[in-house]
């Protein structure tokens, strides 16, 4: 997962995940996300408004596939030039190039140009998320019911209690993609979320149970609601504890052949 479009440039992605497409045939995807300033304007003091960085983001997107192809490429686009760039090692079966998506826009780009889509796990069965989703692929020709849907859930395997002090460490995440995105200094971003977030608001976000049922119900939400591929991120310290404690007590109250899917 990376950024495509000021700290790294399209093409330098595309080479790179290419040969790893070679090296490691049908074992890589390409995860790609529009940004944040905390990263892009910190390294490159360049940004832009959510237009720009969208028109950017696209550019970058269909660049890195065209390169994929094989051949040579000229491109004199709004914000990327390559004057005759061909990759000369291509992998056989193409790499998978999923968009990042927090928002009703983002989610039809990534319907639209993108192999499937990343988000996270509220974002995931939101209709309102999951609909431009949906009509920005069928637009581009593609079922969007076979396109594959990746969703980030954090949990604690604990009370809330426990978990109160790992959530200080998360407390810009419910304004992470609305206020703090534009942000590119995380001091800043750490001072704003103390005075502005609660605890509460963090832990309302996440799955926070003692009770592997809990944990369970979650996850076949998520796989009933078409989730294709899961990644739980667990707060615990203990990351052992939480492992096992998945391997051991949730996934096997879990249903169906996407439960196959779920990273811990």
């Amino acid at each position: 997962m990376t950024c495509p479009t000021f700290r790294y440039h399209p093409a330098v992605v595309a080479h790179a995940f290419a040969s790893l497409g070679v090296l490691y045939p049908r074992r890589v995807f390409l995860g790609v996300g529009s940004g944040e300033a905390l990263n892009e304007q910190a390294a490159t003091g360049e940004w832009g408004d959510y237009e720009e960085r969208a028109e950017r983001f696209v550019e970058a997107v269909e660049l890195i596939k065209a390169l994929w192809k094989g051949e040579p490429v000229t491109h004199r686009g709004a914000y990327y030039t390559v004057e005759g760039l061909k990759l000369y090692e291509t992998p056989e079966t193409p790499v998978p190039l999923y968009m990042a998506a927090e928002g009703p826009k983002s989610m039809r780009l990534a319907g639209l140009h993108g192999d499937g889509l990343i988000t996270d796990a509220d974002s995931a069965l939101k209709p309102e998320m999951r609909e431009p989703f949906a009509e920005g692929a069928r637009e581009a020709g593609k079922s969007p019911d076979k396109l594959p849907i990746h969703a980030e859930l954090f949990v604690y395997v604990g009370t809330e209690q426990e978990a109160e002090p790992v959530a200080k460490l998360w407390r810009f995440l419910p304004k992470a993609w609305s206020d703090y995105v534009n942000v590119p200094d995380p001091r800043e971003i750490d001072r704003r979320a103390q005075q502005e977030v609660p605890i509460a608001d963090v832990l309302q976000m996440w799955t926070v149970s003692p009770d592997p049922q809990a944990h369970a119900q979650k996850l076949q939400e998520l796989i009933d609601g078409g989730v294709t591929h899961i990644y739980v991120h667990a707060g615990n310290q203990d990351q052992p504890r939480a492992i096992q404690f998945y391997r051991d007590e949730v996934l096997p109250l879990v249903r169906g052949e996407r439960a196959r899917s779920i990273s811990v």
